[in-house]
Parts: C-alpha cells; structure tokens; sequence
C-alpha cells in the first residue's frame, strides 16, 4: 500500500472516530493552513495554486458557517458574521490576488483556532 493510500486511510479513521470538537478543530486546522498555503503562493506568483488554496478555504468557512447553531450561543450571531466576512475577504483575495485580505483572515482565523483548539482540549479533560 502506497504512503498516500496509508494517509488518506488514517486521516478518514481520524475523522471517523473524532467528536464534534475534534472535527471543528480539525477544520480550523486546515482553514488556517490553506490561508497559509493560498498567502504564500500569491507571495510566489502562483495564482492557479493560490486559487485552488482559497477556494478550500472558502468551503471550509461555508461549511463553519452552515454547521454554526446561531440560536444557541448568544455570540452565535456576531460567529456567523465573521465567518460572512471571512468569506468575502477570501472571495476579494481570490479574484484579484490580494495578499493583505488574505493575512487579515489569517489573524482573525488563527486567534479562533487557537481558541477552539484550548474550549476542545478542556472539554476533553472533563470528560464532557
């Protein structure tokens, strides 16, 4: 079996099996790789790799903002916002290759996957 294969069967395991925390970290994990990647391929020049980097990123915060119960947390509506605003920033960077909106998600996505990352880790250590 290929490492590839071997990849993408434990990366599916990992889902899989991951609760509810877990898997929004794991999509904040790759939302702020992508912006990663999709920055520094406009750095480079590289707009097709740009392009494929942030239209990932956009499902994701699409996917966010979907799955985002707005009526059950009182910051629900200003989460769902931000996400709104995420994605059009992206969508701007995307169409005309903008370096600087695609930092300015970067620091607002990183401080939340941060954030997610420490409410999962604590909810694990409860047992909750």
């Amino acid at each position: 079996m290929s490492t590839a294969s071997l990849r993408a069967r434990y990366m599916s395991a990992s889902v899989a099996t991951a609760s509810p925390q877990q898997l929004l970290v794991m999509l904040y994990d790759r939302l702020a790789l992508d912006l990663e990647r999709g920055e520094q391929a406009l750095v480079d020049g590289d707009r097709e790799q740009a392009g494929e980097q942030l239209m990932h990123a956009q499902e994701i915060v699409m996917e966010l903002r979907a799955s985002l119960q707005v009526e059950v947390w009182d910051g629900g509506p200003r989460l769902a916002a931000l996400y709104g605003w995420v994605l059009g920033e992206l969508i701007k960077a995307n169409l005309k290759g903008d370096v600087r909106r695609v930092r300015d998600c970067r620091m607002i996505v990183e401080p939340l996957r941060d954030a997610w990352r420490e409410a999962a880790a604590s909810l694990a250590a409860s047992g909750t």
